[in-house]
C-alpha cells in the first residue's frame, strides 16, 4: 500500500483492470448515480469508469460495497467528497448535475436571445 503523505495514512491501491471490469460486469456497465449505458455507445463507454464511493484518499476500501461502475462526469461532480453511504453520495451527484443543467440552460437561453 502505498503512503499518502498529505494525510498520513496508507492508501489502498489502485484497482487492476480485472478489479475494475468486475464491478463493471455487476453493475452492467451503468454509471449508478446518473445511469448512463456504458453499452448505448462507444462514447458512453469511453466515459466509464470505477468510483470509490469513499475516495482511496479518505481511506476508502477496495471492497466490494465501495466501488461502483461510474461515468466519468459523475466521478468528476463527486470528487474527494465524502458521505456516510451511496446513496449520500448519489443524491449529491444527482443534485450538482440538476444544479449545472439550469446554470447551462439559463446561459444557453441568454445567448439564443442575444444573437436572435
Amino acid at each position: 500500500m502505498p503512503f499518502n503523505i498529505m494525510t498520513f495514512h496508507w492508501v489502498a491501491r489502485r484497482l487492476t483492470r480485472e478489479e475494475a471490469k468486475r464491478v463493471l460486469e455487476r453493475d452492467r456497465f451503468c454509471c449508478r448515480y446518473c445511469g448512463l449505458d456504458g453499452r448505448a455507445s462507444f462514447e458512453n463507454a469511453l466515459v466509464m469508469g470505477v468510483d470509490f464511493v469513499i475516495p482511496r484518499a479518505r481511506r476508502g476500501h477496495k471492497s466490494e460495497q465501495n466501488l461502483v461502475a461510474c461515468c466519468r462526469p459523475c466521478n468528476t461532480l463527486k470528487g474527494h467528497h465524502v458521505f456516510k453511504n451511496f446513496d449520500e453520495a448519489k443524491t449529491y451527484v444527482l443534485k450538482r448535475r440538476e444544479e449545472l443543467r439550469k446554470t447551462w440552460e439559463s446561459t444557453e437561453t441568454k445567448q439564443r436571445a442575444e444573437t436572435a
